[in-house]
């Protein structure tokens, strides 16, 4: 009798990490702040390169970044500011066109440097994944720009973009299918840290910064 062959491993999404937003809070663009020596890009480009097969990053502006080399750079597919799910939609387009096979695209936040190294391998274990949305949650909250994306929804978001005065993540997400995938606190000695704790403040950046030494030594 025939040996069945094992199932090929699935292959990884190509990925657009979201750093269109305008920053307001922080005052300068948060893809660019320093954090223990190095770009908080770096940090994201870091931790996400072993888990998707190619990544980009969605910027608008020349905003002085010294970018990891090779990094492609794409500004918003539509023009205007219409928030966070433009560079969504820039991904699924970005992916249509890099990775013509691909049925889901990957987007992370810039501004969130202890996302799971595990993101990828979660999202896309979700039963009967085709044609939903896998959206990050943890503490109870959906954290939606942390998510796989079918690509073949792209002009449903286009047409969203362009007639939803309010256009929030979350209400495009009710739109369609999609899955909830929770993930756990990272235990550290002074306490859970939550894998999608994000810097808006310059005051979350010095809290990022004394997480992150934690993380670097265990000790107490």
């Amino acid at each position: 009798m025939a040996t069945k062959a094992p199932e090929a491993p699935p292959k990884r999404p190509p990925a657009v990490i979201l750093a269109g937003g305008r920053s307001s809070r922080m005052g300068r663009p948060k893809a660019g702040l320093v954090l223990h020596g190095r770009t908080i890009l770096d940090h994201i480009v870091e931790r996400l390169a072993p888990q998707v097969g190619s990544i980009a990053l969605n910027l608008n502006a020349d905003a002085g970044i010294d970018l990891p080399p090779g990094l492609p750079v794409l500004a918003d597919t539509l023009p205007g500011y219409f928030g966070p799910l433009a560079g969504v939609l820039t991904a699924m387009r970005h992916a249509a066109e890099v990775a013509p096979h691909a049925a889901h695209v990957l987007t992370v936040a810039t501004d969130t440097p202890f996302f799971p190294d595990d993101l990828v391998g979660r999202l896309s274990s979700v039963p009967d994944l085709e044609g939903k949305i896998a959206a990050a949650w943890s503490a109870g909250e959906m954290h939606p720009l942390f998510a796989l994306w079918p690509v073949a929804i792209a002009d449903d978001l286009e047409a969203w973009i362009r007639t939803d005065a309010k256009l929030r993540v979350r209400a495009f997400i009710a739109r369609h299918p999609s899955a909830a995938v929770d993930f756990p606190m990272i235990a550290t000695k002074a306490g859970p840290l939550d894998p999608f704790f994000n810097i808006n403040t310059p005051e979350q950046l010095r809290e990022a910064e004394a997480w992150l030494q934690r993380l670097k030594d265990p000790k107490p």
